[in-house]
């Protein structure tokens, strides 16, 4: 932003006017290196700048988004005390540079105003503003006690404009922000106030504060109460974010190989090359494919070191896991780069891909630690001791998809292995590079290489000779309802030990807009859950039901949001939308939008350019459908349909919605609680967001997975998950068998 200001200062077009102004939040950490940036601007260029000052007004945004985004601190002062010493110090700043700015200082706040009039010494050549509507007593008075001196300072009045639509959101906030508890505002309006708080200097209360960050606000690796937040950081910065895309440009220029490992041992055979999906001529590495008697070979050792893991405890396994999860972060470089080239992954959805594995490792590391370390103690009756205890069950087969090659790897394996289980992992066809750098990085943490075996080749074929075998316990998969339901069958065939199945399947997602919904709200909403990930995730937005009064409206801004979307290379940081993952899938997309064209409206369909045909690119679509029922099946890709829907026709959305039989995620975008409520109560989903986009969960946040057709449960990153994975032992001793009860008898 400072760098567009900076051009738009030096435009000739715009020499010898000073009416462009920046605002300043003293909120921010970096509010004063920022004046002293726009005084020195001011100073090169001849301009003088109008610098407005404000304490700030998304504080609470701010916080959040660091949170979500594991930075390394916050960017903003988490005391109000701070921001207020902030603010006087970028006024002093500003104020020493009236020859080069013009200052604006926007406050309600007495306190602040005068501290103001101080800092000038009594010299104008500045302006205070205030919303309309507010501080008015306050700037009277200021006036008022100016008038003889006839040197105070302009007031400006500022006040939104615009439709109530429009305006209601920014007033609804405004009332809040001055309704909070520290507000000057409302402390002024408690007559039970001491006055002395109110006139406190915030820069004596500042150095009084121990410890000088708000310990009611954590940072946000500490913010989980049981478990370390993933690091991250934001592509938008380019001091952080453009040395990491070097490196992974780095990482890529050596050839990587892939195949089955077996008790740690890499199995030889015939290799073949992988490319990357968004150019074909790209080549990634080799993978050698598991034979049948690899997969054997595996499931004999696995069984045989699986007692022993078990064996272990969960806090044991919990230090293991945790251990991967600083050496995925360690090598995130390399992890994030076969994401992006093996994968297709933006640089955004490949760093998410990596915090999402390391929270599976770290949050079924603590599950392991709460679950599987102690037996449970059961009441019962005096002179008994009863306790529960939980075991793996055995074998797994981890059956991972491409759409998510670390994140839902990482997670199964984590899972079943914090439970005591063995592991046979295959990834997704086209992504087993990802996989293998995985796999030798929990072997590197301390998972012992008898229990954690890869099998890198054909589903049919492993399968083939793995699921008959009664010593698999069971399998995970994340993949097609379809699939699910052979395995399902293949098991259930088998003349022993009923085995386990958790799968986690497609689903016919749809999202809600109502008449109340703020548009620009579900444009950004419904276009990153529609197109994020090029819509190649088991969440994405398929379906957007719109009430027909706002649908023109609601589209016009939906469809001018996409047409802003960038398609192309997902390392360079431009991009919004990669590759879809193979020619299958993209061949597969082609006949539905061709279908849809024929029988439906194309709403709008992005271009390609020529350096698009030389990888996998599929255009993102948007068309209108009279009904979810002409989708016959989940369209795993970047195209959405549109419905209308009357007003008073909420209640069949949601029965044509459970009428697919799907039941994965729900967004709704409303205003009115009760409409959210009314959806959630008729709606059969397992995950519903509302106000906010349907993509994204955060394991042990919004633990994931559907019901009908879109899954078994539980929910993957959930306190239930990891019981899937166990068996259930009881220990019964009477404590008396010896010669009485001692403790019942001393207690008497």
């Amino acid at each position: 932003l400072l760098d567009l200001f900076e051009a738009l200062i030096a435009a000739d077009d715009l020499a010898g006017w000073n009416g462009l102004g920046v605002v300043v939040q003293a909120y921010q950490k970096r509010a004063l290196p920022t004046l002293t940036w726009l005084i020195d601007l001011a100073r090169r260029t001849g301009h003088r700048i109008p610098i407005r000052l404000v304490k700030g007004a998304y504080w609470d945004t701010e916080v959040k988004r660091a949170q979500e985004a594991g930075l390394a601190d916050y960017p903003v002062f988490t005391r109000k005390v701070a921001t207020d010493t902030s603010y006087i110090a970028c006024a002093r700043t500003m104020l020493a540079a009236r020859d080069t700015i013009f200052p604006q200082f926007a406050t309600h706040n007495a306190h602040t105003l005068s501290a103001v009039e101080v800092l000038s010494g009594g010299k104008g050549d500045f302006e205070y503003q205030r919303l309309h509507g507010m501080g008015e007593s306050l700037y009277e008075l200021y006036h008022e006690v100016k008038k003889a001196s006839a040197v105070g300072a302009g007031t400006r009045i500022y006040a939104p404009v615009g439709s109530h639509e429009d305006l209601l959101a920014y007033l609804v906030r405004r009332l809040l922000e001055n309704g909070a508890n520290t507000s000057f505002v409302n402390r002024m309006a408690d007559d039970e106030a001491p006055i002395e708080t109110l006139i406190a200097d915030p820069v004596a209360q500042m150095a009084r504060e121990t410890p000088r960050r708000n310990p009611n606000i954590p940072l946000p690796k500490d913010m989980l109460p049981n478990r370390l937040n993933s690091s991250g950081f934001l592509w938008s910065d380019p001091s952080s974010s453009e040395p990491v895309r070097i490196a992974m440009l780095e990482a890529l220029c050596e050839s990587v190989t892939a195949g089955p490992i077996i008790a740690g041992a890499r199995r030889g055979g015939q290799s073949a090359p992988t490319f990357d999906p968004a150019d074909r001529r790209r080549l990634i590495g080799r993978v050698t494919l598991a034979t049948q008697q690899d997969a054997l070979d595996a499931l004999n050792c696995a069984h045989r070191a699986q007692r022993a893991w078990d064996a272990v405890g969960g806090s044991a396994r919990a230090a293991i896991l945790e251990r991967a999860a600083d050496l995925y972060e360690k090598n995130r470089v390399r992890l994030m780069a076969l994401a992006v080239r093996e994968g297709g992954k933006t640089l955004a959805t490949a760093l998410g891909e990596l915090r999402e594995a390391v929270d599976y490792l770290r949050y079924y590391g603590g599950e392991a630690r709460r679950l599987f370390s102690e037996p449970m103690p059961m009441p019962g009756p005096t002179g008994e001791s009863n306790e529960l205890t939980l075991h793996g069950k055995g074998v797994f087969a981890c059956i991972s998809p491409w759409n998510f090659p670390l994140a839902i790897f990482t997670g199964q394996v984590a899972g079943a292995l914090a439970a005591g289980n063995a592991v046979l992992a295959k990834p997704a066809g086209p992504t087993p590079l990802i996989a293998a750098a995985a796999v030798n990085l929990l072997h590197e943490a301390g998972v012992p290489k008898e229990v954690l075996h890869l099998l890198p080749g054909s589903g049919s074929k492993l399968g083939g000779v793995l699921f008959p075998d009664t010593r698999l316990s069971g399998v995970v998969l994340t993949g097609s309802t379809e699939a699910a339901m052979v395995i399902n069958r293949a098991l259930a065939a088998r003349n022993g030990p009923i085995a386990t199945v958790l799968a986690e399947t497609g689903g016919q997602n749809a999202m809600i807009v109502d008449s109340t919904a703020l548009p620009e709200q579900v444009a950004r909403d419904a276009v990153t859950s529609a197109f994020d990930s090029a819509g190649q995730r088991c969440s994405a937005l398929r379906v957007l039901f719109v009430q027909e009064d706002v649908a023109d409206k609601m589209l016009d801004m939906i469809l001018g949001a996409m047409d802003q979307l960038t398609v192309g290379d997902p390392m360079e940081p431009t991009t919004d939308i990669g590759p879809v993952i193979d020619e299958a899938s993209r061949e597969t997309l082609e006949l539905h939008a061709a279908r849809m064209t024929r029988e439906a409206k194309l709403l709008r369909k992005l271009p390609l350019r020529p350096e698009h045909e030389a990888g996998v690119f599929f255009s993102p679509h948007v068309f209108e459908i009279a009904s979810i029922a002409q989708l016959e099946h989940e369209v795993f890709g970047p195209v959405l349909h549109v419905v209308r829907y009357g007003a008073g026709r909420l209640d069949k959305v949601c029965e044509a919605i459970n009428a697919t039989g799907f039941g994965l995620t729900l967004g709704i975008h409303s205003r009115i609680t009760e409409t959210a409520a009314f959806v959630r109560e008729r709606v059969n989903v397992g995950n519903i967001y509302v106000n906010r986009n349907q993509i994204g969960a955060v394991v042990g946040v919004q633990p994931f997975g559907g019901e009908g057709l879109s899954g078994t449960g539980p929910k993957a990153g959930g306190p239930h998950y990891m019981l899937r994975f166990a068996l259930e032992r009881t220990f019964t001793v009477n404590t008396t068998a010896s010669g009485g009860n001692a403790a019942l008898l001393s207690s008497s």
